[in-house]
């Protein structure tokens, strides 16, 4: 076991890939839910929980049923599958734990099961090869760089509500140019050199 791997992936998945501003998966979420903080951390950690799962879980199907009988074809469908469970599951606990949260979640706790980037980490852990302990590192991970970006732009989007933003930019304008501003500077962790 290389710890240093799992530290470039664990890092490279908060920060360098993150999946919402540097691979523009699950934006409907980020942008929908991130106008309250408490809100954030509450998607944000369920995300964390059906990624990390979904990761574990996805990688053990593809490669002790799909490959072993060969129907590698049916990935997607059986991802997906595996993830509207894990949400359901989730969406109950939350229910039961937690009617406030779950009321202010609305519907997009829901529509984890379609994020994108609970589905992408399930793909890219299979395209990079990982192993079942880089799977769950990796989805882990990304949820967490998930939930970074979800409070980073509550906080933001806060503080928005009490400043003077010019007519033409008021609303959805400026979440979109902060989001964008945010990209570039979690683009910058890559080293990304525009020329």
């Amino acid at each position: 076991m290389d710890i240093g791997r799992l530290m470039s992936i664990i890092i490279g998945s908060i920060l360098i890939n993150n999946f919402i501003l540097t691979r523009f998966l699950g934006c409907c979420p980020f942008l929908g839910v991130s106008k309250d903080t408490d809100s954030s951390i509450g998607m944000g950690l369920a995300v964390i929980f059906v990624m990390t799962l979904a990761s574990s879980i996805c990688w053990v199907v593809e490669r002790y049923i799909l490959m072993s009988l060969g129907i590698e074809y049916l990935r997607t469908l059986v991802f997906i599958l595996v993830i509207a469970v894990l949400v359901q599951m989730v969406e109950a606990i939350i229910l039961k734990t937690s009617p406030g949260l779950y009321k202010s979640l609305g519907i997009y706790l829901p529509l984890i099961t379609t994020n994108c980037a609970v589905l992408g980490v399930a793909f890219l852990n299979s395209d990079k090869s990982y192993n079942f302990i880089e799977s769950t590192i990796h989805g882990f991970g990304g949820g967490v760089g998930f939930m970074l970006a979800l409070i980073l732009m509550s906080c933001i989007r806060e503080r928005i509500q009490f400043s003077k933003i010019p007519k033409p930019f008021a609303g959805t304008p400026i979440v979109f140019i902060t989001t964008g501003l945010m990209a570039m500077a979690f683009i910058g962790f890559a080293g990304l050199i525009i020329q």
